[in-house]
């Protein structure tokens, strides 16, 4: 099983939304060659036609060798599908060579804070991070709540994330006030020091500095994107921008 993050910093990944297979592979190169470390590839923007083991593996070739990690949610082009349809594509993504799946915290059971609860959806999801892994692909579950939670309830979703079997956890948090930031910052020191598995802690609202700062306090990646365009998601972070952070911050410790 190949390993998506790197073992000697956080890692950079550029996510790429793009309508049509050959406008993934274009983002992809630019991605590339603005330095990213890694790719984010979100099939559900794909229409549906277009989600085939040709392009899948069109696309993956694409990375010259990067890792890739795949969205494949119920948002966009995907609305309407069952999620054992989802899971099915989840599956087919993984066999074309993924190196890291993401799998919704409430698959097969939606729940506002996307972590479902229910036992039998909850054992569906772990057969299938059991069968990804079997075909060779990481998993990461996410869990995008979009409302600020307490330190404690953040930790409370990672750590079920964590029971069920994903490689990497990940939430979306939010924070409209430098009070709720700072919870969301403090939030990255109890994570690191409480879970086995690395994990990516994001935030939207107001105050998304954690966005930018969360790989230095122990967040596993960045997840930024080559340009704003139509397809993009707006609070992801430049590349470019996150590289002269990453140089701030390299800069800094070495005038310590």
């Amino acid at each position: 099983m190949n390993a998506f993050l790197r073992k000697d910093a956080p890692t950079l990944t550029a996510m790429v939304q793009a309508g049509t297979p050959d406008d993934v592979i274009a983002l992809i190169g630019e991605a590339i060659g603005m330095g990213a470390d890694a790719l984010g590839i979100q099939t559900c923007r794909l229409n549906p036609a277009d989600q085939t083991i040709e392009n899948y593996k069109r696309i993956f070739e694409a990375a010259k060798g990067l890792p890739t990690y795949v969205t494949h949610y119920r948002s966009y082009e995907n609305q309407g599908k069952t999620d054992e349809q989802l899971a099915e594509g989840m599956l087919k993504i993984a066999d074309c060579g993924a190196t890291l799946v993401d799998v919704m915290g409430d698959l097969f059971a939606p729940h506002p804070d996307e972590l479902c609860t229910d036992e039998e959806a909850v054992e569906k999801q772990r057969k299938l991070i059991d069968a990804i892994h079997a075909r060779g692909a990481q998993v990461l579950m996410s869990s995008h709540t979009h409302k600020y939670m307490s330190v404690a309830r953040i930790l409370e979703i990672a750590r079920a994330q964590e029971a069920r079997g994903a490689d990497i956890v990940k939430i979306v948090t939010k924070a409209d006030s430098p009070e709720e930031e700072a919870e969301v910052l403090l939030a990255n020191a109890v994570l690191k020091r409480e879970l086995k598995v690395p994990f990516l802690l994001l935030c939207g609202g107001v105050c998304r500095t954690v966005r930018r700062v969360g790989p230095m306090l122990g967040s596993c990646m960045w997840l930024s994107v080559p340009r704003h365009d139509e397809y993009a998601t707006k609070v992801q972070p430049l590349i470019s921008d996150i590289l002269a952070v990453k140089k701030g911050f390299e800069e800094e410790k070495d005038n310590v």
